[in-house]
This record gives structure tokens, sequence and C-alpha cells, in this order.
């Protein structure tokens, strides 16, 4: 630390060397005694190291403050050493700015990875559910095929096709559940993948219905849908996965009945259902990270996710997303995809 201070003060020495010499060769030249000269700097050395060593104590003192300060600079920098002119007063604030803007970047990084893992808790539920039931359905499968043997060929074949379809079910719900953490994912990358650009609604909702059709089946819903005949300027990707999550909502919590695609002018896509419906109080918070709503906590399948990853991608989109219930029961989605005058690049 005293060499660096030495260092530090190198200006100051040379400077008074200089000044030191200067004399002596002034005196020498007049052939004055060079005793007045070594006379005049030993007093101006002792007075200048005096000043210097009372100089280094406060240096050592700002210098010890600052080593301890940089173990606790995450949490606070109020014990920063007061400037003593300008230039200090300059890093002093320059210091207090990328400390605010580390502050700032450590709360969204904190913030980022709380809601990641509670996602991928939630999300870890949710997969266990599937995967448990094809389990199941697996050892009761091991379990049956010695009776079945007993039984006639025609019986073996019905029970075989709905495990076979219970299987299928479950897998589809656990590719559900991996698109919907690569959603999750994506949507916070600095880099995506948007392609907007005119699509025809009708061919992004039939791949959605095409997709759920079988569960319509084995459920004995009813889907009422006729050609919408729209266009709409988005990303076929993204809002595909907003469709089929509603849809998927609709499948899930409705028993009787059965679901209702359709389209209000002059582009807004409704997906009306005969479900559970939610309570009004609960409609302004739907689309809320983890909120499911008194009937989601009956129906004990929510997580609050889905309707969340929607609600996210028609803001990024420019779409607008809401939810009311429906008359006689249910609840209707609607997606607002108009879209503002753009220019294409």
């Amino acid at each position: 630390m005293l060499w660096d201070y030495i260092r530090s003060r190198r200006v100051t020495l040379a400077v008074w060397a200089i000044v030191c010499v200067l004399f002596a060769a002034v005196f020498a030249l007049y052939s004055l005694p060079l005793k007045a000269v070594l006379y005049g700097a030993a007093v101006s050395g002792f007075f200048g190291l005096t000043a210097a060593a009372v100089d280094f104590l406060y240096y050592r003192r700002k210098r010890l403050r600052l080593k301890k300060l940089a173990d606790e600079i995450i949490y606070t920098i109020d014990g920063l050493p007061s400037p003593v002119y300008g230039i200090e007063e300059d890093y002093c604030e320059l210091v207090r700015i990328l400390y605010e803007n580390m502050r700032c970047v450590w709360d969204e990084m904190s913030e980022k990875y709380s809601d990641m893992t509670e996602y991928y808790t939630i999300w870890a539920h949710q997969i266990k559910t599937p995967i448990a039931a094809m389990g199941l359905i697996l050892q009761e499968a091991g379990q049956s095929d010695e009776l079945n043997r007993e039984q006639n060929i025609a019986l073996c074949r019905e029970q075989n096709l709905a495990l076979r379809r219970e299987l299928s079910d479950n897998l589809q719900r656990i590719e559900q559940y991996a698109e919907m953490v690569m959603c999750y994912l994506r949507l916070d990358s600095d880099s995506t993948d948007y392609v907007i650009k005119e699509y025809d609604l009708d061919g992004i909702v039939r791949q959605a219905v095409r997709k759920f059709s079988r569960q319509f089946i084995r459920k004995k819903l009813s889907l009422t849908y006729e050609p919408l005949r729209k266009t709409v300027l988005t990303d076929e990707k993204w809002l595909l996965f907003v469709i089929e999550q509603v849809i998927s909502n609709a499948v899930k919590y409705t028993k009787t009945g059965g679901a209702e695609i359709y389209c209000e002018e002059p582009l807004t896509l409704c997906i009306r259902d005969t479900g559970i419906g939610a309570a009004s109080e609960d409609l302004p918070r739907l689309f809320e990270k983890g909120y499911t709503g008194c009937n989601g906590r009956l129906d004990k399948k929510a997580s609050g996710i889905g309707l969340y990853l929607c609600k996210r991608i028609c803001t990024k989109l420019g779409h607008g997303i809401s939810a009311e219930n429906a008359p006689g029961g249910g609840l209707i989605i609607k997606l607002n995809l108009e879209t503002k005058q753009t220019e294409h690049e």
C-alpha cells in the first residue's frame, strides 16, 4: 500500500526534485553557497514528509474502507468514503450509477429465476399426472392379459383399443406440457422466430381442432364450427399455440355439451364451451400467472399457466384476449385479431 501511495504521488515528488535541481543550478551560476539550497530542500522535505505521512494515513484508511465495502457492495454502497475533490466526486457518481444498474439487473434476474422455479414446480406436478396414469394403464393391461385369454377375441380387441386411446390421450397431454415449457422459455429469449404475415384463419383453427378431435369423440362432446373465411396478420405457430390452449381447456373442463368456434365482426375469434365456466369475480384475474379461480380449485386440474402464456403471446403479437361467462353456463374466450395498419418490410 505504501508503494502504491508513492506511485500515486510520483508527479508531486518529481516536481519537488526538479525545483531543488533548478535552485541548485541557479545558486551555482551565481556562485552562491549550496548549503542554502540544501537547507531549503531539507526544510521543505521535512514539512513535505510530515504532510505526506498525514495524507498516507488518510489514504490507507480510505483504501481499507473500500476493501471492506467491496465484500458488501451487492447490498449497499452507503459506506463509500466522502470524495475530496472533483474527480473523486465523478468517480463516486459513476460507482453509484453502475451500482443502481447492477441492482436492477440483479432484481430482474432474481425475479426471472423465481418465476422459472415456480413454473417448473407446477409443470412437474402437471406432467406427473399423465405419466402416472400411463403406468397404471400398462399395469392393468399386464394383469388382464391372462384373463383375456379366456375371453373372446372381440372383447380383447375392444379392451386393447380402449387402452391405446387412453395411452394416446396421456401422451398428447405430455406433448402439450412439453410445448408449454418450450413456449415459456422462448418467450423470454432474446431472439425470436416470429414469421408475421397474412394467414388463413381457418387453416390455423383446423389444425387445432384436428389435434383434439379424438378427445371430443372420447368424451362425446359436440363441436360446432363453420368456415370463418377470414385472414389474419399474425404468426401461425404462436397463434396456433394459443388456440390449442383454449380448446384444450374447453375439452378439459367440459363434461357434457360441447364447444363452438365462431367469429364476431370485424375480426374476433370466439371459442365457447359449456364447461364449469368461471366465477364473475375471477374473470379479471383469469390470465394472471398461477391464478385458477374458485372453479379451477374445485376441479383440481387447473394450473393457471396456460391462459397466462396465451395472454403473453397475444400481447407480443399485438392481439387481445378476454374471457366472459356464456349465457346458460360455460366460458367464452375471445381473441381480438385485429391489427393496426402496418408497413411490410
